[in-house]
């Protein structure tokens, strides 16, 4: 009995020993182990959710970027506008050669109407429409035309037979010269001034003033 219980106790204290080599050699492999978990290796989700952040990161500094350049340019732009002065041509004009340019141009823009107006716009409610005026306005600092009208007006008169009174049932007309934007004072003057600048196609355009004429009258 008692060699069976040294036996015994032998076996256990030996099955004892090698439980805390083992024990000792796990926490020797996970001392190990633990010492490179600092390089982790990420997954294929990881990797792609930095790439995402990472590619919108680079969009908001180049947004971010535009918005600081663009700025600038914004606020130049609304200096410029508010500092915009207009005048009339006649007081933005200045030299003998540029008056008597644009005289001559809208005198013969006015002889060019009569010619045409008979067979064209005269033959409506209106018979008499007259030329009456032909104005621009430009930006006294840039020669920047602001815009151009022609004033036209027309009347129909009638006699009442009892009383002797004219009925006068008159008319006028702005109508827009279809320009492009930025027009400078001295191109048009230059465009006009040839034998029939009703018809002479504007800068930067393929229209004239008498296409103006035909959407107004």
């Amino acid at each position: 009995m008692t060699l069976t219980a040294g036996i015994g106790k032998a076996r256990c204290t030996a099955s004892c020993q090698r439980s805390k080599k083992k024990t000792s050699a796990d926490r020797l492999c996970k001392a190990t182990t633990g010492s490179h978990q600092g390089f982790h290796t990420p997954s294929l989700e990881e990797f792609s959710m930095r790439t995402v952040l990472f590619g919108l990161l680079i969009v908001l500094l180049a947004l971010t970027s535009h918005a600081a350049n663009a700025a600038p340019q914004t606020a130049q732009s609304a200096v410029a506008s508010r500092s915009a002065e207009y005048v009339d041509i006649s007081e933005y004009l200045t030299s003998d050669a540029d008056i008597n340019a644009w005289y001559s141009a809208t005198s013969q823009l006015r002889k060019n109407f009569d010619d045409v107006c008979g067979d064209t716009f005269c033959e409506g409610d209106y018979s008499n429409i007259q030329s009456l005026d032909y104005r621009c306005s430009v930006e006294k600092n840039t020669g920047v035309i602001g815009r151009c009208v022609w004033v036209f007006a027309a009347s129909n008169t009638e006699v009442n037979a009892k009383t002797g009174n004219i009925l006068v049932d008159n008319q006028h007309w702005r109508c827009r010269s279809p320009l492009a934007p930025k027009t400078r004072i001295a191109d048009l003057i230059a465009a006009l001034n040839v034998t029939n600048p009703i018809h002479a196609i504007l800068p930067g355009t393929s229209k004239s003033i008498y296409d103006g004429l035909v959407d107004c009258l």
